[in-house]
């Protein structure tokens, strides 16, 4: 069975604008490192370009990936007669997110899963290689790690790119998930790069 795209890159879409807000607090420090030119006098557009260029290609892959587990788990269901196994399972773990979610919103305190070290290890690392390289790297480098964030906007999404049990279609849903994420952040990125003077410059600290 084969998944409806419209429907699937409507809700995509819909869902990726409305939650962009978290986008914002979660990568603006982030943001903030990319469009600031340093000592090189380099066009903020160029920079936002090159920034969400590489939040694209890893948000791509990771979908694909998540596509490629998805069709994984499908051919086992299918093995052990249960149809769409990844369709259910994905849809089973949005559901104990909303519910997470719903319990914090009240007040109830949910324990939550640390980051792994080595994944906080890796993105400081990567930073710290690119803070006085050229501003196009650096910006492209810092959007290629934007996915190794701990970000749990994000993993829903790529639960749902696993859904799909296709990787060329578990791609699309990363692909149109970064789609509805631009305007926010654009315009974020916009309001930091005409930032001037000390602000400017104390903005990335």
């Amino acid at each position: 069975m084969q998944v409806e795209i419209w429907p699937l890159v409507i809700a995509v879409f819909g869902a990726s604008v409305l939650g962009s807000m978290h986008c914002a607090g979660m990568c603006g420090a982030f943001l903030a490192i990319a469009v600031t030119p340093g000592e090189r006098a380099i066009s903020a557009s160029l920079l936002q370009g090159a920034y969400h260029l590489g939040r694209l290609i890893t948000y791509t892959v990771l979908g694909a990936i998540a596509g490629l587990v998805g069709s994984a788990v499908d051919l086992a269901g299918s093995a052990a007669g249960v149809a769409r196994a990844a369709a259910v399972g994905a849809g089973v773990m949005m559901i104990g997110f909303g519910a997470v979610a719903a319990l914090r919103h009240y007040g109830v305190r949910v324990r939550t899963l640390s980051v792994p070290k080595f994944l906080q290890r890796t993105v400081a690392k990567g930073h710290r290689l690119v803070m006085d390289k050229p501003p196009m790297l650096r910006s492209l480098t810092i959007g290629l790690l934007t996915t190794l964030l701990p970000c749990g906007w994000l993993y829903a999404f790529a639960i749902t790119a696993a859904g799909t049990g296709r990787p060329a279609t578990g791609a699309l849903t990363m692909m149109v998930f970064w789609l509805g994420t631009l305007p926010v952040l654009v315009t974020l990125g916009m309001g930091l790069s005409r930032a001037s003077g000390a602000l400017r410059r104390r903005m990335p600290l």
